[in-house]
């Protein structure tokens, strides 16, 4: 009975959002490390993950009928009701917004309703299943734990929150259309308009080497800015040109699409955890004087 509950939550995309946001806390805090303002922060932005993402799979039910990887979820199956999967997701985010809100600032508060309006309210409800541009206005709410772990510590968007933010929009670009390439049949199925579906296979492949090239250019403004040093910037570097070589390989005649997606995304991820770890580690005693003007 209580699996269900996990279930509809989708764990995976909970558990790949933690890193992130304790990259974003741990840059932020350098080195002065609130271990209890941390935890409620990944506990809280967790819940609010899990509360958009029950939801979503109480709006997508009809489309995820007809994806073989999403047929079997439990608001499909009917193991779970959409009244109780609802009523699941919004305990789920008032306790997690409770918790920011109380422990957090107004800041972080800010971007976590913001990437929960993206992901439920724009995103699920009429992106996804209208437009082209879905992925774009979906990687918006996939770029926010980085920004919550960050303004947690800070209480204020500046310079260092902003870049998080456009450099984890970017990732999420070529990630999501690798997985749309090897999905290609299940959201062809369900008619939902992903670049490769929409425009071609060989769009998406434009798409994600430039997409891949300006992750690397928004990935070094970190160590530019002074935020974090050259050990970042060494592994920023190696991820990022690595995997825009992979990328490039699709180019070639005898490629086998669907095996080179994969391993598209799955470098993306190797990518972004190592980017999220290095900063953790790596960032900078104090910002040049600059970025602090920035901030005011």
């Amino acid at each position: 009975m209580f699996d269900r509950y996990v279930k509809v939550t989708k764990p995976g995309i909970i558990m790949g959002n933690l890193i992130s946001v304790a990259g974003g806390y741990f840059l932020a805090a350098r080195g002065d490390i609130d271990w209890v303002l941390m935890l409620v922060t990944i506990i809280g932005l967790s819940l609010v993950v899990a509360s958009g993402c029950a939801i979503n799979n109480c709006i997508d039910r009809d489309i995820d009928a007809k994806m073989q990887r999403t047929r079997n979820r439990v608001t499909v199956t009917g193991e779970m009701s959409l009244k109780a999967a609802l009523a699941h997701g919004l305990v789920l985010g008032v306790v997690g917004f409770g918790l920011l809100a109380y422990f957090t600032n107004e800041v972080a508060v800010f971007f976590a309703a913001f990437g929960y309006f993206v992901y439920v309210g724009l995103y699920s409800l009429y992106f996804k299943r209208n437009s082209v541009y879905g992925t774009l206005i979906g990687s918006l709410s996939g770029a926010v734990p980085p920004v919550v772990g960050y303004c947690s510590v800070t209480g204020q968007f500046d310079a260092g929150a902003a870049i998080l933010l456009v450099m984890f929009s970017i990732w999420q670009m070529p990630h999501s259309y690798a997985i749309a390439i090897f999905r290609y049949k299940d959201y062809a199925a369900a008619g939902i308009p992903v670049l490769p579906v929409a425009q071609g296979i060989q769009k998406a492949k434009h798409h994600i080497v430039l997409w891949i090239a300006v992750f690397a250019i928004a990935s070094a403004m970190l160590p530019l800015t002074g935020y974090v040093g050259v050990g970042f910037m060494a592994v920023a570097a190696c991820t990022s040109l690595w995997w825009l070589g992979m990328a490039i390989k699709g180019y070639r005649a005898d490629i086998d699409v669907n095996r080179w997606a994969r391993q598209v995304f799955f470098f993306s991820i190797i990518t972004v955890t190592a980017l999220s770890i290095t900063m953790s580690l790596d960032f900078r005693a104090v910002a040049p004087d600059y970025l602090v003007m920035l901030s005011h």
